[in-house]
């Protein structure tokens, strides 16, 4: 067969296999500053391996989460504020992980965009680190994909995999009970549910990302893209003190319909709202909408982002543990008799 020099390539129907290899190479620093102990290897194999023994665990049940970030997106790739949705991404999987009881021990990701812009994506990729630091785990790989046609060539999707481990029989929810103790962790923001509604109201507003803040400092855009805080170190902390029974992730659903995830049947709850402050984000977020209280607190977390369920004779001992973990807690209320959500006071 005769040699060519202008016959068709990847890169010409829009993929750079060399760009690829290039991502791997910068991000290979941000992936081993996550390191931790079980790691076995780097990137660039076909798949991560993790030693359980390695980890100090005996007895090990492995729980798994997966999630998105949602059209929190659309203002990260509008504004190209990229260093922080990476957080988001680790938030919401690890999040959810620890309510179960778990400790994060490893996360991989899957990036897929149109054109793949290596110092972008590693911009992006390095809060991922940064998240799973944050939180003990490692970034032990990933799947970065070029996919010219079903992505604009601004346009990017995040999706992210955590997996953890717990000894056998330590899971969680357990044990809850009619009197337990409602502690809320506090939330930097929106965190990643609820965007939708979200760029509604800005849009609504007249006002752009790059506007002046309304509720404070900075533009628009970046305040709402505060990235989802990270409660793992301080969730493990509370179960080490003892009579923790149960977390809840306060996703979309908001408190109303997340907590009630951790009950018993025939559970419910008393949530006094005069305990913590609404946010100033929310509170122009409702103006905006002309939204309902109780649509509020279905939609958005309204300022807490974790609830920790514990047994009222240790309740004082999980708030230390967590105040010494940099939280600043609050009471909520507690778990009742019944399956309703009874709100008291007000914001």
């Amino acid at each position: 067969m005769s040699q060519t020099t202008n016959g068709m390539t990847y890169a010409a129907a829009g993929v750079d296999i060399d760009a690829g290899n290039a991502l791997v190479e910068k991000i290979k620093p941000a992936a081993k500053r996550t390191n931790r102990a079980g790691v076995m290897a780097g990137l660039g194999g076909f798949g991560g391996l993790f030693d359980l023994k390695a980890a100090g665990y005996n007895d090990p049940i492995l729980v798994a989460a997966t999630d998105g970030v949602g059209t929190k997106l659309r203002i990260a790739i509008d504004t190209g504020i990229l260093d922080t949705i990476g957080i988001d991404l680790v938030a919401m999987c690890v999040n959810d992980l620890v309510c179960q009881g778990a400790e994060p021990l490893f996360f991989l990701d899957y990036f897929a965009t149109g054109k793949l812009k290596v110092d972008e994506a590693a911009t992006i990729i390095n809060g991922i680190a940064d998240g799973c630091l944050q939180s003990g785990c490692a970034l032990i790989g990933g799947e970065t994909a070029e996919m010219p046609g079903m992505y604009s060539a601004d346009d990017f999707d995040l999706a992210g995999f955590a997996v953890g481990a717990m000894e056998r029989g330590q899971s969680l929810p357990a044990d809850v009970a009619v009197g337990d103790v409602l502690l809320g962790l506090k939330s930097s923001g929106v965190h990643s549910n609820g965007y939708s509604l979200v760029r509604k109201l800005v849009e609504q507003s007249g006002l752009t990302w790059d506007s002046a803040n309304p509720f404070g400092e900075g533009t628009l855009g970046a305040a709402l893209l505060a990235p989802t805080r990270l409660y793992v170190k301080q969730c493990l902390a509370a179960m080490r003190a003892g009579g923790v029974h149960g977390f809840a992730h306060i996703t979309g659903g908001g408190l109303t319909e997340n907590i009630p995830r951790a009950l018993n049947q025939g559970q419910g709850l008393e949530i006094d709202l005069s305990s913590w402050d609404l946010p100033a984000i929310f509170k122009w977020l409702a103006q905006q909408g002309d939204i309902a209280q109780s649509e509020l607190l279905k939609t958005f977390n309204c300022g807490i982002g974790m609830v920790v369920i514990v047994a009222a004779d240790s309740a004082d001992a999980v708030k230390d543990a967590l105040r010494d973990a940099g939280e600043d807690v609050v009471t909520l209320g507690r778990v009742t008799n019944g399956d309703s959500v009874v709100y008291t006071g007000a914001f």
